[in-house]
């Protein structure tokens, strides 16, 4: 069996609660797009967005039912959406969450996600709030639909990034800041707010990258120990073992 089929196999035991949130989302998807009528779909997404009217309105299951949907296409795989979901789904939740709770832990790796979830939306609120007085954004961003997994995704690749080989660190930080900017619109200064929530995002998960790179190493000093050849066998008794 190949190295890939191994991973495969262990991947719900390694990382069950990513495992777990893997499946809810795309059951959500399947939900909201092929179940539930078009309008009822429109009206809970809308209810989930993190736009300031909903922040303002009802935080909570806002910040929260926001999270339990990803906003991109499954289907359409030649569409820069499908783009976004392969990075944001696949690279961000599938494999870095992934690899964050089985390094780290799922209490550690999960708050490295909320907190770019959630802390990337308040700020991104703060942002657009300025922008707004400065007229750099429209009236209309006050409802914006603003839902999905992407900044938490954003967070724990950026909390990745001390994870990975050196020579792959800086190439990999590019990746990480550089594909929100490909596709994004300026206004005056600023580019457009999802745009400013993946990169808040990022920055809070590189703020986090030293402290997942310590626990990482403190995870694995018991293990290193515990692997080598005759580390659980009694030693030899010495010589003196029996005089008195």
């Amino acid at each position: 069996m190949g190295r890939l089929q191994l991973a495969v196999r262990a991947y719900p035991r390694r990382s069950p609660l990513t495992f777990a949130y893997v499946c809810l989302l795309l059951l959500t998807h399947v939900w909201v797009e092929s179940v539930l009528p078009a309008d009822n779909s429109a009206v809970l997404l809308h209810h989930v967005s993190t736009n300031l009217d909903n922040l303002t309105d009802h935080p909570l299951s806002a910040l929260f039912g926001s999270a339990l949907f990803f906003d991109g296409t499954l289907t359409d795989v030649e569409s820069s959406s499908f783009a976004s979901t392969f990075i944001t789904l696949g690279i961000g939740v599938a494999c870095c969450l992934a690899w964050l709770e089985y390094r780290l832990g799922t209490t550690r790796a999960f708050g490295a996600f909320l907190a770019g979830h959630i802390g990337a939306t308040l700020l991104t609120a703060l942002v657009i709030t300025a922008a707004l007085g400065q007229g750099w954004y429209p009236e209309s961003v006050r409802q914006a639909s603003d839902f999905g997994v992407s900044y938490g995704a954003q967070a724990v690749m950026g909390a990745a990034t001390a994870l990975l080989p050196r020579r792959a660190r800086l190439p990999w930080a590019v990746f990480v800041l550089g594909w929100p900017l490909g596709g994004a619109d300026w206004s005056g200064p600023l580019p457009d707010f999802t745009t400013v929530g993946h990169l808040l995002a990022a920055g809070i998960g590189f703020a986090l990258a030293p402290l997942a790179a310590g626990r990482a190493r403190t995870r694995q000093r018991p293990r290193a120990g515990a692997d080598r050849p005759g580390a659980d066998r009694p030693a030899a008794p010495s010589a003196d073992a029996g005089r008195p």
